[in-house]
């Protein structure tokens, strides 16, 4: 049986921006990190000491057997990219970086894309355009519209700027449980999705390639590339569906 998407209460909307603010600073943290020769061991490290500090619990460490408290995804890597020791990051690189905390029994969960010292302008604008197709979306994440709407607004606006979105991975409703319902795909699909009402968060993260939406997952069992090895970049936000304007819970501001 399909389980129900839940509604929050005010006092868990209130763990849940404690959560992502959270996960939120340790991103911004990491970001004044990444540079040339660290490795992405190092800021898998870096968040984990960081997050159990604020009295948070890395998500994904242990998640399914996942090893590592970050998902470290580096240029054709799309998602779930294994934080280690031997990867050592160099100028021109693009890092995606995807970090969730519990927190008093909630999870928080956002992601970004940091460029790695100098980058190509091709890169630099896949990073701009995945980052503004966030946003796009989040401006649809209001009471009375569908999940269909938030969808559509991305795979409009990455399409028209000549890029493709990854269909595999979608986001996801996000509460005491990491993943919950409804999935939120990054393309359209044709058929009726769930309403948007007041009390719903939602995780939203575009994840957004220069070439083919097609992807295949390494050897390793976790690591998510292109198929055809083009760049690829990822954002996330924790939202709140209110019933005014969305609010977006993973942020530093």
């Amino acid at each position: 049986m399909a389980r129900a998407i839940t509604l929050k209460s005010r006092k868990e909307i209130q763990i849940m921006r404690k959560a992502n603010r959270i996960v939120a600073e340790t991103l911004a943290m990491l970001g004044a990190i990444v540079a040339p020769g660290v490795t992405t061991l190092q800021l898998d490290q870096y968040a984990e000491k960081f997050a159990r500090g604020q009295g948070a619990i890395p998500a994904f460490k242990g998640y399914r057997g996942f090893p590592g408290s970050l998902c470290v995804s580096l240029n054709d890597e799309v998602v779930h990219g294994i934080p280690s020791s031997r990867t050592i990051l160099k100028e021109g690189d693009i890092v995606s970086i995807d970090f969730g905390v519990k927190f008093e029994g909630y999870y928080g969960d956002a992601a970004v894309t940091i460029p790695v010292g100098s980058i190509s302008t091709d890169r630099e604008m896949l990073i701009n355009v995945t980052r503004d197709s966030l946003l796009v979306a989040v401006a649809e994440a209001r009471f009375g519209n569908r999940v269909n709407d938030i969808s559509r607004a991305v795979q409009k606006y990455v399409e028209q700027h000549g890029f493709s979105v990854v269909r595999q991975f979608v986001g996801h409703g996000i509460g005491s449980q990491l993943h919950e319902p409804p999935e939120i795909p990054n393309y359209h699909r044709n058929e009726v999705t769930p309403r948007l009402l007041p009390g719903m968060v939602l995780a939203i993260e575009p994840m957004v390639n220069a070439g083919s939406y097609e992807v295949k997952v390494l050897k390793d069992g976790w690591t998510v590339v292109t198929t055809d090895h083009s760049c690829s970049a990822h954002f996330e936000h924790t939202v709140l569906v209110t019933d005014g304007e969305p609010e977006i819970l993973s942020s530093c501001a």
